[in-house]
């Protein structure tokens, strides 16, 4: 348990520094982020997996349906997400506000933060059952000549399960119709 506990400090560690590095870069040169890339608003359909379980229980890694959406403010290079898990014993939703990188004219990067509402059922989902701040590094690829987005992100819930109190994570991908 405390390798996992470690193995779980470094993983946010590692978060935190790849956001930190993302957000020095862009204030370092402001230029990158001007570019339109990867411009449209979408709505999707995906998968989450739950990585950890509640320290105490053991429950909460599973798999659970996932609805995303995401509206990208045009003039900046900020967006509002959306991730709605269902199909499982809980459900759970969580929005975020992220900062979009671009990488090239079809494909972001980004980092957001925001917070993951659960059910209130005791069975936790794949971001936990407690209410929690949450970090969500992530890709939105947009196809050339096409409505279709591929994305993909982690989420890591801190503080995300009420007997064990420790981090959720878990990862998500699905594919999303541009509008």
């Amino acid at each position: 348990m405390k390798s996992l506990g470690r193995w779980m400090g470094h993983t946010v560690g590692t978060a935190l520094l790849a956001g930190s590095a993302t957000v020095a870069g862009v204030v370092l040169n402001p230029g990158a982020a001007e570019a339109q890339v990867a411009y449209g608003s979408y709505v999707g359909i995906g998968v989450g997996v739950g990585l950890t379980n509640d320290q105490d229980t053991g429950q909460g890694a599973g798999v659970q349906g996932l609805i995303a959406g995401r509206y990208r403010f045009l003039e900046m290079p900020v967006s509002v997400r959306g991730q709605a898990f269902i199909f499982g014993d809980n459900f759970a939703f969580v929005p975020t506000v992220s900062y979009d990188v671009p990488l090239n004219w079809n494909t972001d990067v980004y980092v957001g933060a925001g917070v993951s509402f659960t059910g209130g059922g005791d069975s936790p989902s794949v971001v936990g059952n407690k209410t929690s701040f949450v970090l969500q590094p992530g890709i939105d690829h947009m196809f050339p000549n096409s409505n279709l987005v591929a994305f993909g992100n982690a989420i890591f819930a801190f503080d995300a399960y009420r007997d064990g109190g420790n981090m959720a994570i878990s990862v998500q991908g699905g594919m999303g119709i541009q509008f």
